[in-house]
């Protein structure tokens, strides 16, 4: 009986499942490194612009005090509540196709009245919003 030789393969290695597992390690690295980034984050919060911009004059004025006092358009709130302030601004939006509302809060609100302000606002449906600033002196 005669046997014939094999014929020596040289080994192939496929690289295709090494790079899938290189790419997805590389991936969750970038994002676990993004949210440990999150942690160390120092804000430096905006400076306002002097510059003005285009209010109409059917814009609605909401003001809040240091103290939390909310008055809207001359009309001092009975509370700092959500669905106060909401039902004060549908009032006051009845006939308007295209709400906006100015906040102007005090620099020493809390931001926590300034962002409930901003929930009624979305919540009665107002879109535009916008919070006045005092423009900074240069020097």
């Amino acid at each position: 009986m005669k046997l014939g030789t094999r014929r020596s393969e040289d080994p192939e290695i496929n690289m295709t499942p090494m790079i899938d597992v290189v790419l997805l390690l590389l991936i969750f690295f970038m994002v676990t490194a993004t949210f440990l980034n999150n942690g160390k984050l120092h804000v430096a919060l905006p400076k306002a612009s002097p510059q003005a911009s285009d209010q109409s004059r059917n814009s609605l004025e909401l003001a809040i005090t240091a103290d939390g006092k909310m008055v809207l358009n001359g009309k001092t709130l009975l509370n700092r509540k959500t669905d106060t302030i909401k039902r004060a601004l549908e009032a006051a939006i009845v006939n308007d196709k295209h709400p906006q509302l100015l906040i102007r809060a005090d620099a020493q609100t809390p931001n926590q009245d300034v962002v409930t302000a901003l929930d009624a606002a979305g919540r009665a449906g107002i879109s535009q919003v916008g919070i006045a600033t005092t423009p900074v002196k240069s020097r």
